[in-house]
């Protein structure tokens, strides 16, 4: 299958790697002093954090409030448990408004780019009442990693930018926008470069991706890339770090920690893609099994203080 992008698609989707990374390199840019006291990014909690805690989506929202994040990323499963226990939608978006937070993605597993034409059509109704669901709660984003797809051979790059485009379409339908997600352990879409393939093959404007510091290693992608990408191509990003050992090859998501306390490089990264033009949401996502044993309001106020010193550190740099 191919994607034919008219001249207006085409000039659109390019402006992921191209427009806003241009403009952060230009001298007069370049030459604009980084002020440690401006607020560049939001800070975001995904709940995966302290998920393990199993506290729910209520007491979620309200230790990301007490910790100072600006928003959360709540999974998928824990709204539907929520909405099955009784709750309300409609209560739950005031009490996230009233607590000072905006719902700037969330993580969802629909399994979109799937070569079973029964599993796909079944994935975007799947996708269509995640985003129904987060529509309700004032949600903006989701995400769209390559499930179903990441443990058997998936499309050709082609056909997966035409059925992202179809899950945009159906996220125009329902206001919410599907982030094309870098998993990095994924037989599909591993790579930022082929991720950014599809969502500039697609053809649509709203097209985007989801960059992860422990996906960049995990899939081999490196950070160097990311410095190529616009404002427009990254508008949320997973911030984590990862130690020296084990290797790339048998890290897993256990193994990633707080920023600044492994060893990625998390300070010419973010120098990067703020210089490329990035002001989005900064994202918490870690499954640290002994961060799930401890109190989950002093793990989200840790990583909330660890995040704002390796930003701080960027912004020197």
């Amino acid at each position: 299958m191919s994607v034919h992008l008219s001249r207006r698609e085409l000039l659109a989707s390019t402006g992921l790697a191209c427009g806003a990374a241009l403009a952060g390199h230009l001298p007069e840019a370049a030459a604009q002093p980084a002020r440690a006291n401006e607020k560049l990014f939001r800070y975001s909690l995904n709940t995966s954090t302290i998920r393990e805690q199993k506290l729910g989506i209520v007491r979620e929202v309200e230790v990301a409030s007490q910790a100072g994040y600006d928003a959360i990323e709540p999974w998928m499963g824990t709204l539907d448990e929520y909405v099955k226990g009784g709750g309300s939608l409609k209560d739950l978006r005031k009490r996230i408004a009233d607590s000072g937070l905006t719902v700037e993605s969330a993580i969802g597993f629909a399994q979109w780019i799937v070569n079973d034409d029964e599993a796909r059509k079944n994935g975007l109704e799947q996708a269509r009442r995640d985003m129904d669901t987060l529509a309700q709660i004032g949600g903006k984003r989701i995400a769209a990693p390559p499930v179903g797809a990441h443990d058997k051979p998936g499309p050709d790059l082609p056909t997966a930018a035409a059925r992202y485009r179809t899950l945009l379409e159906l996220g125009n339908q329902m206001g919410i926008i599907p982030q094309a997600e870098v998993w990095g352990f994924s037989k599909t879409l591993s790579r930022l470069a082929e991720t950014v393939y599809v969502a500039v093959a697609s053809g649509h404007p709203q097209a985007c991706v989801l960059p992860d510091v422990y996906h960049l290693h995990k899939g081999d992608s490196g950070f160097q890339s990311l410095k190529l990408l616009s404002g427009v191509a990254v508008q949320v990003f997973h911030l984590n770090d990862y130690p020296a050992d084990p290797p790339r090859e048998t890290i897993n998501d256990s193994h990633r920690v707080y920023p600044g306390d492994g060893v990625a490089p998390l300070v010419p990264m973010l120098r990067d893609l703020r210089l490329a033009g990035f002001r989005g949401v900064l994202s918490l996502e870690l499954f640290n099994r002994d961060y799930w044993k401890q109190d989950p309001l002093v793990v989200a106020k840790t990583g909330l203080e660890k995040m704002r010193t390796v930003v701080a550190k960027s912004l020197e740099a």
